[in-house]
């Protein structure tokens, strides 16, 4: 199935704010600790497209034969590069295509060094991170609780930044 990138804004707000109080979503992202309303959304998508208008990427929608099935994407996160990557549960297998194609933008495209990638602690299960590339990097805390960050750098020689 060919999966497409949008914008956000293109998507319903009921289908992203669905997907944002999703439980199984919900329960990978500890930071989400009240229901996501409407509010929510219209902050959330003003954040998001202030990311584009600011430095030229941010997260996207992604749509199998037009439907919903997650967004994430590119976004600032202090002075790194951070990458998400938020699924509904019956597209989880999509993954990893849409995670290499972020991938190829970030180093291909955009000639970034090095992207990072924020697990809360809970997340047990980093296997796949490190067949990845990602190298486990520091702890940090936001808004009380604790993520490990992870790095993986462009391996690519004509990477100017």
């Amino acid at each position: 199935m060919d999966i497409k990138f949008t914008r956000l804004t293109e998507v319903s707000s009921t289908a992203i704010i669905e997907l944002m109080n999703h439980p199984l979503v919900r329960r990978q992202m500890p930071l989400l600790t009240n229901t996501f309303t409407e509010k929510d959304y219209t902050d959330f998508i003003l954040k998001k497209e202030e990311l584009w208008s600011d430095y030229g990427y941010g997260p996207w929608a992604f749509t199998v034969q037009e439907r919903f099935i997650g967004w994430g994407g590119l976004q600032p996160e202090n002075t790194n590069t951070e990458i998400a990557l938020v699924l509904h549960p019956d597209f989880w297998g999509y993954g990893n295509e849409i995670y290499k194609r972020i991938i190829d933008y970030a180093f291909n495209d955009l000639c970034l060094t090095s992207i990072t990638l924020l697990f809360p602690t809970t997340r047990t299960n980093v296997n796949g991170l490190s067949r990845l590339g990602f190298k486990q990097e520091s702890i940090i805390i936001i808004e009380g609780l604790e993520f490990i960050r992870y790095r993986i750098m462009n391996r690519r020689k004509d990477t100017f930044l």
